[in-house]
């Protein structure tokens, strides 16, 4: 990770450990007043829109919608789109998933975020980044009602149940910033509400001032230690600040600097082939909510950012438009996926992509491809309609490694990179293949962040995805938590095309623990106008023990298909079928199907074809 990271890692302990922090982020600090609420309503800055007048939105009643506010009423909260957990005498520093309760008095810098008798801290920050707010507000737009009480219920008990700076939820400053836009976000909608009274206005904005505080005093372990979509956040958060926030003084400084520390962040962050460097299709979704709020409130306050952000969130849609599956909405469950949906801005199952992408390109270009309901969110009406999108059969993305064959209805998807950043997960040449919406062969996902070791080897290591493994060993060494040894420094990939298939080959050099200079190669031909591909599989510089390849199939599509590997002297392997499992969302895993074909040789051919149904 470099001199940099170990030289803060280090500082940022010794600084806990002394008690620095604890300055730095005061417990009891002064109530701060700034403006009162009928000044601000008055003179209220620039947003996506004013009150509950959306332009141009028309009104629908979904009664999907109509019962997931109405479980939120009734104190069930869904959790990472997928997790229904009843938080009715639930506090907002307790986990639901385990019971742990974290101890509010303790200042933030002291609270462990990686415990096992805790479980994952992830379940009691869910909840306190107010991303639920959106669908309150969106029902009340399309039914014509008014829950302002309901919101500013939980806003104001957050505030009471958690002093500034002490507990979990103060312990990351990205969970702070999203919190924060979130707030924004319903203040704007519901500014005119009767219990939006002055002292409660003055109660939120204190909270805002204290948390815009700790994000600028904390910004520099985020952009050296982390540098990821946290980075992002925060710095964004910042940038905002002025724009939002105006009347608070500091926020001139914290603005301007947020700006060109979010500036080099994206520049950094999204490569110039608009990959990202956090390998995670789900993050990469993460920074284009984000890069659309950055935008769109820019052209609002008449700013504008340096011409790297514009270009490398071009890039960005060049690639999710490339890697996208159009008749399901979804990509590839590639990566680390935390089930992070910042702002839901419609009733899209969390796996579909298509409005968060279309968003973005609304605001870059005016035009997007659908009219999806989000878009007027961002005050965005009079946007064009694309009627299709240049996708070209073949395309590599070479910075981070990732080869797509789009045919009409079948998508091709391959993992073929090297790291100049951390790696997320042992996937190199995985390959995922989509037919008519579905996802045949499939990456298994990421479940948990903080759970058993078997289980996170499996989820993150070679096992977890359609590729092989050499003598039961990872392509790269396993350590703790987020961290990968011996990272895959050298790989390669191209594609090939002639009159009847589509031809792929790759390579890299992995299995450090297994042999120096250990090469695996895979080709795959994906004949033109059929469900058939061909696969084969080569280990060069070292003898085998044991080679294996997975395969991870839906198991509903299962009986669609036919597949049959052979070793090197053409000898058929017969395959250990097993349950295994996926997950499509952040904490669910679901029963699956593996495929697995072993061999004491160097190669084995594979051939995969799907009946149509």
């Amino acid at each position: 990770m470099g001199l940099r990271y170990v030289v803060i890692r280090v500082f940022y302990v010794i600084k806990t450990n002394l008690g620095i922090l604890k300055k730095t982020f005061p417990i009891n600090p002064t109530f701060k007043k700034f403006i009162t609420i009928n000044d601000w309503r008055k003179n209220i800055p620039p947003f996506f829109f004013y009150g509950k007048k959306i332009q141009d939105l028309p009104k629908y009643k979904s009664k999907q919608l109509e019962k997931e506010v109405n479980d939120l009423k009734n104190g069930q909260f869904t959790f990472f789109s997928k997790h229904k957990f009843n938080l009715n005498g639930i506090n907002w520093y307790t986990n639901p998933e385990t019971g742990f309760q974290y101890d509010i008095s303790k200042h933030w810098s002291k609270i462990e975020d990686i415990s096992k008798k805790a479980g994952d801290i992830k379940f009691v920050w869910e909840k306190a980044r107010f991303s639920f707010l959106y669908d309150v507000i969106r029902y009340d737009y399309h039914y014509k009602k008014d829950q302002s009480e309901f919101v500013f219920n939980q806003i104001e008990d957050f505030i009471d149940k958690n002093p500034i700076n002490q507990g979990p939820n103060y312990k990351c400053s990205q969970e702070i910033s999203l919190r924060v836009l979130n707030w924004t976000f319903a203040l704007y909608y519901y500014k005119d509400a009767k219990v939006l009274s002055n002292a409660l206005f003055q109660k939120i904005m204190n909270a805002i001032y204290w948390q815009l505080h700790h994000v600028y005093h904390n910004i520099h372990f985020s952009r050296i230690a982390v540098r990821n979509n946290h980075a992002i956040t925060e710095t964004l958060m910042l940038y905002l600040s002025n724009k939002l926030f105006p009347f608070i003084p500091e926020t001139k400084k914290w603005s301007k600097k947020g700006k060109l520390w979010f500036e080099k962040e994206i520049a950094y962050q999204i490569y110039k082939d608009g990959t990202f460097l956090q390998f995670s299709m789900n993050y990469h979704r993460v920074v284009i909510q984000l890069v659309t709020w950055a935008c769109r409130l820019a052209v609002l306050n008449n700013d504008a950012f340096s011409e790297v952000v514009y270009n490398r969130a071009k890039q960005s849609l060049k690639f999710l438009d490339t890697c996208s599956d159009k008749m399901s909405g979804e990509l590839p469950n590639y990566g680390a996926n935390d089930g992070a949906l910042f702002f839901k801005l419609t009733n899209d199952d969390y796996r579909v992509y298509t409005s968060q992408i279309d968003d973005l390109r609304a605001v870059l270009y005016n035009k997007r491809v659908k009219t999806a309901e989000s878009s007027y969110w961002y005050g965005l009406s009079n946007t064009e309609i694309f009627k299709n999108l240049d996708i070209p059969v073949l395309r590599s993305f070479s910075n981070s490694g990732y080869y797509i064959i789009n045919e009409d209805k079948v998508k091709t998807f391959i993992k073929c990179g090297a790291y100049k950043h951390r790696p997320s997960q042992a996937d190199n040449l995985h390959l995922d293949i989509w037919v008519n919406g579905i996802n045949y062969f499939r990456d298994t996902g990421s479940y948990k962040y903080n759970t058993s070791k078997d289980l996170l080897n499996y989820f993150n290591g070679s096992e977890g995805h359609n590729t092989i493994s050499v003598d039961n060993e990872n392509q790269m060494v396993k350590g703790g938590r987020f961290i990968w040894y011996n990272w895959v420094k050298e790989a390669k990939g191209e594609f090939h095309n002639n009159d009847k298939f589509f031809e792929f080959v790759g390579y890299y050099k992995g299995f450090k623990n297994v042999s120096k200079n250990l090469k695996h190669v895979r080709k795959v031909k994906k004949y033109k106008a059929e469900l058939l591909w061909e696969i084969q599989d080569e280990v060069l510089n070292k003898k085998v023990k044991l080679l294996k390849q997975y395969w991870h199939i839906n198991p509903v599509v299962i009986n669609n298909v036919q597949i049959e590997a052979f070793d090197e002297a053409n000898n058929k392997i017969e395959p250990i079928i097993e349950q295994k499992w996926f997950s499509g969302y952040y904490g669910v895993k679901e029963k699956s199907i593996r495929y697995t074909f072993p061999t004491y040789g160097k190669r084995i051919n594979t051939k995969i074809r799907i009946i149509k149904e």
